[in-house]
This record gives C-alpha cells, structure tokens and sequence, in this order.
C-alpha cells in the first residue's frame, strides 16, 4: 500500500486530508509537529508528503528544508498545504523545496486528483475502504 505522511497539527484539518487520502487507498501516517514530521520522512520512507506550513515547533518550510538535506530520498514529493495565500508565499514554499502548494481549505472530493495531477499520476480511482 503506498503511504503518505500528513504534517499537520489542526485535527479537524488531519481527519479531513486523511478521509481524501484513505478513498484513494492511501495509507496515512501523521505528525503534529514540524520536527516530528522531519524524523517520521527520515525513518518511514513515504511516498509523498502533505506538509502544513503553520506548525507549532519549526514550520513547514523549515521541515521540508531539513527533509531535503536528509537521509530520506531528496525527490520525495512534499506537497504544502496551506492558509497562507499572501503574494510571495508560493515562491517561498517552491524556493524551500515543496514540489507544490494547495491553499486551505481544501476540498476533500477534487483535492486528490489535483495533488494526482501535481505528482503526474494522471487519472485517480476511487477505492472501497
């Protein structure tokens, strides 16, 4: 089963990325914090991540800055999730090494075909779960 990693300290906004995620098969795995975040990519190897940027302890772009300086593979998908939707706020998300950016909130029907479209895996299916 492919596993995602979900950084993301709000619940509501976890449960919400984890039903998206779970429909689509995905098995989730979740930190609450930015530095756990960056040891649960070293030590579980996911196969994406959904990164908050507004965490309690380091924030999003630093976890994905040290994520990329890691043991764990530097091509690693890292998808931020965000409400920061300021001008300038994409560029700094890319330049520390997102592979994208979704504002929040997201929508829970149409989010996976776009973080699809975002990681070039094309047309989605739906799965029993």
């Amino acid at each position: 089963m492919r596993q995602v990693l979900v950084v993301e300290d709000n619940s509501d906004n976890l449960r919400l990325i984890t039903y998206a995620l779970r429909r689509y098969g995905y098995e989730v795995i979740a930190a609450e914090t930015g530095m756990k975040g960056v040891e649960m990519a070293i030590g579980e190897h996911p196969d994406f991540i959904i990164m908050d940027i507004n965490l309690p302890d380091i924030d999003g772009l630093e976890a994905t800055r040290r994520i990329r300086q890691s043991s764990a593979d530097g091509d690693i998908p890292i998808i931020a999730i965000t409400s920061n939707a300021m001008a300038g706020d994409m560029d700094r998300v890319l330049a520390a090494g997102c592979t994208g950016y979704f504002e929040k909130p997201i929508d829970p029907l149409t989010i996976m075909d776009k973080i699809h479209a975002l990681l070039g895996q094309g047309e989605t299916h739906l799965t029993d779960h």
